[in-house]
């Protein structure tokens, strides 16, 4: 598993033998930032059931001013750590090793009276686990802790059907590749505009 673009091109990341992980595959990653493209560059960027870390840390080889790792395995918790730490990455970057249900309440508490919202959220949870799916999008639909032009992204099986709205959320676009899907997010008053960019 390698780092696709930008500073941090053609580093290894390592993973974890023995832990049910699923990271997302390279070319399904390699999407995911084209589609992002420029935006990525100075943004917050949010990963949630971070795995290996690698969605965050492509975000910040590309340029993303911080971001934050959400993960309730404690061995892949560190392992995130050590793959920061291989890349000296220090400030931009905090892990959470915690429930992400928890760990959204945590960041929706450190946000109140501030105007800091993540403008992009990864969200890529085991793909039998609909219950998180529905939870954290639930959560993320009727909070703020997504920009208002912020994008939320759900990686998720190709056959799973994810709802096309939650809350002031609703889904502008899918990507499929292989057996894996995107789906994409953004606030409902804001998804004419992305609708009409993403034809």
């Amino acid at each position: 598993m390698r780092v696709i673009a930008g500073t941090y091109r053609s580093r290894i990341l390592k993973s974890l033998k023995g832990l049910s992980l699923r990271p997302t595959s390279d070319r399904l990653r390699e999407t995911l930032f084209n589609v992002l493209g420029q935006d990525v560059e100075g943004s917050r960027f949010l990963d949630l059931f971070a795995g290996t870390g690698a969605i965050g840390i492509e975000a910040l080889s590309r340029g993303a001013s911080e971001v934050v790792f959400v993960e309730n395995h404690a061995r892949a918790a560190t392992l995130i750590g050590r793959n920061l730490d291989s890349l000296g990455i220090r400030n931009a970057a905090t892990v959470l090793s915690m429930d992400v249900q928890r760990g959204l309440e945590r960041l929706g508490a450190a946000k109140k009276g501030k105007t800091s919202s993540f403008d992009f959220i990864f969200l890529d949870p085991p793909y039998a686990a609909a219950k998180d799916y529905a939870r954290v999008l639930e959560f993320l639909g009727s909070g703020d802790l997504l920009a208002s032009a912020g994008i939320l992204i759900a990686e998720h099986r190709r056959s799973f059907e994810l709802p096309e709205e939650v809350g002031g959320l609703r889904r502008y676009r899918v990507l499929q590749e292989g057996d894996a899907a995107l789906s994409f997010y953004s606030r409902a008053a804001s998804t004419a505009g992305k609708n009409a960019s993403a034809q």
